[in-house]
Order: structure tokens, then sequence, then C-alpha cells
């Protein structure tokens, strides 16, 4: 199913379990429209890594929405496999596309400088709440123990 949100009213990112167990959702409203998605942490490190140099480049947006938090407990619609950004200068948007791992799965989402960068923030926040890094490896660190590959598994990292 195509998906196409040129206006939305909302962007809302979080996740939901515990910590190393998490399930990260991105939502977008416009209107009655609501979509769900189900994406990795990783894939949106990435978009609020892209979207935070982006704007650097643009120069500061104007007042930045303040609650991204989840609407109600909703089901994915779909997983993303694929995330593409392209910044639009001429219409002032920075355009989300977000392809499911199903082919026909598919949302596009124009993002105003001010909802973008305010994703890319709240992203950040949320992905530096999770497990902190393995300074060998870079892999996240469990509580319940971690299994290095740069020490072949032998022993922890030092905390």
């Amino acid at each position: 199913m195509n998906y196409e949100f040129l206006h939305p009213d909302r962007v809302m990112v979080g996740a939901r379990g515990v910590v190393g167990n998490r399930l990260f959702l991105l939502q977008v409203r416009e209107g009655r429209r609501l979509l769900v998605v189900k994406v990795e942490k990783q894939q949106l490190a990435a978009v609020a890594e892209w979207i935070g140099a982006v704007l650097d480049d643009l120069g500061r947006p104007g007042h930045l929405p303040d609650d991204l938090t989840l609407e109600a407990e909703y089901e994915p619609d779909f997983t993303v496999g694929e995330i593409t950004l392209a910044l639009h200068t001429e219409l002032g948007v920075v355009e989300m596309v977000l392809g499911g791992v199903e082919e026909d799965d598919e949302a596009t989402v124009h993002l105003s400088r001010e909802w973008a960068g305010a994703l890319a923030i709240a992203v950040t926040r949320l992905v530096e709440a999770g497990r902190p890094p393995c300074p060998l490896c870079g892999g996240p660190l469990d509580p319940r123990g971690h299994d290095c590959p740069r020490t072949n598994g032998h022993r922890a990292p030092l905390r």
C-alpha cells in the first residue's frame, strides 16, 4: 500500500519495551489519517544524523514542535526496510520515503524544517536512552553480558 503525507500535522517517534528489547516506531498524522511504521534504531539514528547535517547547512529552523511522543498503542502498518531522504529547497521540505520490507509498502512524508529538526532531536534522545556502546566494538552493552568480537568473546569489556 502507498501512503503520502505532504502536510503532516504531527510526526512522532518512540519505543515500546525495555532497553535491549525495544520496538521502535514512527508515526505520522495528517488530519484523520495515521501511519505507524516499525523501524530499526540504526535507521532512525541515520535519519537524525542526515537531517542534522542538512539543517546545519541551511541554518536554524523556526520554532520546533516539542511533543513528538507516540499516540495510543497502534500496530505498525508495515516494517521499514529502506529509508530515502532528499532535500527539496524549492518546497522547503525534507522528503522522507519509507520503503517497506514488502515491495508494495511505501510512504512518502514531507517534513518542514521545523518538523525535521524536532524529529532529529527526538530520535537522538531516544537512541541515547538505550544501551551504551561497547568501547571496543561499538556494539550495545547488554546488562546480562557482552561477548565482544574484539576480544574473541573471552572477556567482557570494561564499562
